[in-house]
Order: structure tokens, then sequence, then C-alpha cells
């Protein structure tokens, strides 16, 4: 993006296209994102469960959804996602590793949610370091790449028959708990001021039409009134 469309006259100039409800919603949205927790998915074959998963970060507040698109390289299904695209980020990635390297350099400790023996339950999981929650395909779960590359692993207590959860539904039961966990701690769990200033900005493109034409018409007059 040209950066002069980075500036605090061009946000105070597309936000009057906009209610003040839907202005004072973004920003009470945005005080409730976080960074410090994001998610990153497999190569999901099914995409009713990518969709749904995204939908569980809006929901919980999570900002970025990491997905690793090696095989299976298919679009979001909108219908289920139910606009939740036009709010989370989705970070793209041809392989595992690329995926992990990238959470590394941000800081995140990679935790692959598996029945692992080393597994720690959720309740007790250690909210303070950033974490990336990762999980694996529906058949065959997480790959032994990534289980070698975790930092840590994290299951859900289970006491019925079945031994395992849809990944949409145990992503959703993750979330909510780690979320509230931490919003009710001192952590500084927040976006920063930059990251919320760069979301209204896009929030704000996402929700006028014909964004270039507006755009445009910002940039002449900005060069008509220098």
């Amino acid at each position: 993006m040209n950066e002069i469309l980075k500036t605090s006259n061009y946000l105070e100039f597309l936000e009057g296209f906009l209610t003040e409800n839907r202005k004072l919603k973004f920003v009470k949205i945005l005080s409730q994102r976080t960074n410090h927790f994001t998610v990153a998915i497999e190569d999901i074959f099914q995409l009713h469960n990518t969709s749904a998963l995204m939908r569980s970060c809006d929901v919980f507040g999570i900002q970025e959804l990491h997905v690793v698109q090696q095989r299976y390289g298919k679009d979001i299904d909108t219908e289920i996602a139910m606009g939740a695209q036009k709010w989370v980020d989705v970070r793209r990635y041809d392989s595992n590793q690329n995926c992990i390297a990238a959470l590394k350099k941000k800081g995140y400790q990679i935790i692959a949610t598996s029945p692992h023996s080393n597994s720690c339950s959720l309740e007790n999981f250690d909210i303070s370091k950033k974490a990336a929650f990762f999980f694996g395909t529906e058949r065959d779960g997480l790959s032994l790449e990534v289980l070698e590359e975790a930092d840590g692993f994290l299951t859900i207590p289970m006491v019925g028959f079945t031994e395992s959860l849809n990944i949409s539904v145990a992503a959703a039961i993750i979330l909510q708990q780690t979320t509230q966990r931490l919003r009710n701690s001192t952590i500084d769990w927040n976006l920063t001021a930059e990251e919320i200033f760069l979301k209204r900005l896009d929030w704000c493109r996402k929700s006028i039409k014909d964004i270039d034409r507006i755009e445009n018409r910002f940039l002449e007059e900005l060069v008509a009134n220098q």
C-alpha cells in the first residue's frame, strides 16, 4: 500500500464513509483482539473445517490464522466463514517448515494439539508465553515434521468412548478457554497501537464499495491541496 494511504488523514477520510456505530464497533472489537495466541492448520482437506476455524478465531479475538497449503490449495468457504474472512488475517504457506519458521521468528512457541505422552492438559497450559496452536489433518492428525518441531503439546481432557474431536470443535474449545484466561490475567495481550491503527484502515477499506475509486479521489485531493 502507498505510504500516504497509511496516515491518520487517510483513516479520517475513510471513516467519513462509515456510520458512527460502525466506527465505534471497529474500535471496540479491536480492543479485544490479540496476537498473543494464534492458530496454524496443517493442510486441511475438508474446506468447512478451515472456514469454521476462521469463525472461531474471529469469535474469540484471534487476529491471525496461518494455513499450510502443501497439497490442498482451497479457498475459504465464505458461507461457513460468514464474513470472518474480512476480519481475520489469513497467512498462507506452501510448507510446514516455512510456516513454523515464520511463527518462531515472531516469537511464538509451537504448541502441537495432540494426545502426546508429554501433553499438557488444557487447564494447566501456561498462557504467559506467545503460542501458536497447531492443528493437523482430519484423518492423520499432525505430521511428524510438526511434532518434532513442537515446543510443547496440548490435549483436551476427554472422558467418553470417543478419543478425538473435529478440528474446528477442538480449536473452539482451546481458544475459548485460553483467551478467557488471558483476558482475566495481567498479561499484556492486546494489539499494539500501530496494529490497531492498521487494522482500522484495513477494515475501513473492506467496508467501502469501490474503494479503488475512493483512494484515487483522496490522492487527487491531496495533490490539489499541495
